[in-house]
């Protein structure tokens, strides 16, 4: 059973939202346990220092041990330093209230800390994906799982490019996973199109994704959040919630599966934006939390569907310096294409992780490759502090960041301009498309 509220208008605040945590979560789910709490990274829109707090609090004084872990997927690492900030968790609470907690990050870049826990066969894969692949993938998950009796999954829910809607059995899968399971299922959802996938609650890949979820053997439950952007909470102390936080509108705790559905449902009333017509030019604004194109390609996912054919959609951020810290050697290399550039080439990328090849089609978006000749159907163009070099030999557009104005975008829409602030959370499609 479900237990929580939301609704678009809401923002629920610390006291609430501790009442909910309290009502969803079974005592002999946690009494007497050591309970891990998985958590997002900062490139997500939440108030999670009020929500490290609620838990601390509600389920902390009852568990044995309560330890937290950031569910990185595949973005880079974070200090202790940047772990307790992107908790607000104070040095003095740290040592006072927070004293017998863990904060770890998941390793998904050492495999000593990965273990297997099943394969998926090849006919279930087949299935699974419409046919798209049959092979058998090994599912890998951090290890320091099994040191715990409870996994609690918390953390926010989007709309994805890759699963189409993000939260519940993500946080495994990505979040705490690695090896090839990882990379297979981005590159299932590239394949089958950002376009296609994105906002769309029951896709391929969120069913291979929740397979794997049923290979755990340490039980699950998850609280769910549903973020409106702007506000931010009046209860927040000052270690709470870092500017940019958003409203929680929606809190809803139960299994990963069902808890999940219903803040997908919200999600979709919340996070997708409706359009009269595509743009010729569309100028997405990205916020300061995605610091590497590797995630600043949201900027992208979120917009693709609302640029019109031959147009062109600009991500404009100043900030953002590096292609990716982890991934960036292989994406220099390779470059950004359509999904038929690598799928039509194959035998020459087989050395490039799958999950590589994958955020390289998200980023170029729809297109086709035929007779030597690339054909994306928009132009890309960074508007970054990546050089127009680099731009160049990734195959994207530049424009100097400098040049600018973004007065100049707002409030044409009629012109075919649309700019977008915030981008990367918020789906943009034109109306009556799919």
């Amino acid at each position: 059973m479900v237990k929580g509220r939301g609704n678009p208008d809401l923002d629920i605040g610390l006291e609430e939202a501790k009442a909910i945590i309290a009502e969803g979560t079974p005592s002999e789910l946690v009494a007497g346990k050591r309970v891990l709490v998985l958590t997002p990274d900062a490139t997500r829109t939440c108030p999670l220092p009020r929500m490290i707090t609620a838990v601390n609090e509600v389920i902390g004084s009852r568990a044995e041990r309560l330890d937290f872990m950031v569910a990185l997927g595949s973005h880079h690492p974070l200090t202790d330093e940047q772990i307790l900030k992107l908790y607000g968790i104070s040095p003095e609470r740290k040592a006072g209230e927070f004293a017998g907690c863990r904060f770890l990050n998941h390793r998904w870049d050492l495999p000593e800390t990965l273990i297997k826990i099943g394969t998926i066969p090849e006919e279930e894969i087949e299935q699974l994906s419409g046919g798209l692949f049959r092979e058998a993938v090994d599912v890998d998950i951090n290890s320091e799982i099994l040191n715990y009796d409870l996994l609690l999954i918390l953390g926010p829910v989007f709309p994805h490019e890759v699963v189409g809607i993000s939260g519940g059995n993500k946080y495994l899968f990505p979040g705490i996973s690695g090896g090839e399971f990882l990379h297979f299922f981005h590159w299932l959802g590239a394949v089958i199109s950002c376009w296609k996938i994105i906002g769309k609650k029951n896709t391929p890949v969120r069913a291979v994704v929740n397979r794997a979820a049923e290979m755990v053997s340490v039980p699950r439950h998850s609280i769910c959040m549903v973020v409106g952007h702007g506000g931010g909470g009046s209860d927040d102390t000052a270690d709470g919630d870092a500017g940019g936080s958003g409203r929680l509108a929606g809190l809803l705790v139960g299994t990963p599966e069902e808890a999940w559905s219903r803040a997908a449902d919200l999600s979709q009333r919340m996070h997708i934006v409706y359009k009269d017509r595509p743009y010729s030019t569309v100028l997405g604004r990205a916020p300061e939390m995605y610091d590497e194109l590797w995630v600043g390609g949201k900027v992208m996912y979120k917009l693709e569907p609302v640029v019109a054919d031959g147009g062109r959609l600009i991500i404009y951020a100043p900030h953002l310096r590096e292609i990716s810290s982890t991934w960036g050697r292989y994406l220099e290399k390779v470059g950004y294409h359509v999904a038929e550039y690598f799928l039509k080439q194959w035998d020459r990328f087989t050395d490039i992780p799958r999950g590589v090849l994958a955020h390289s089609v998200h980023v170029k978006g729809l297109g086709s490759f035929e007779n030597g000749v690339e054909r994306p159907r928009i132009e890309v163009i960074l508007a970054t502090g990546i050089s127009e070099a680099m731009c160049r030999q990734l195959g994207l557009g530049y424009m100097d960041p400098a040049s600018i104005r973004i007065e100049e975008y707002r409030n044409r829409e009629a012109e075919g301009i649309l700019f977008v602030d915030h981008a990367g959370e918020v789906v943009h499609r034109v109306k009556g498309e799919q």
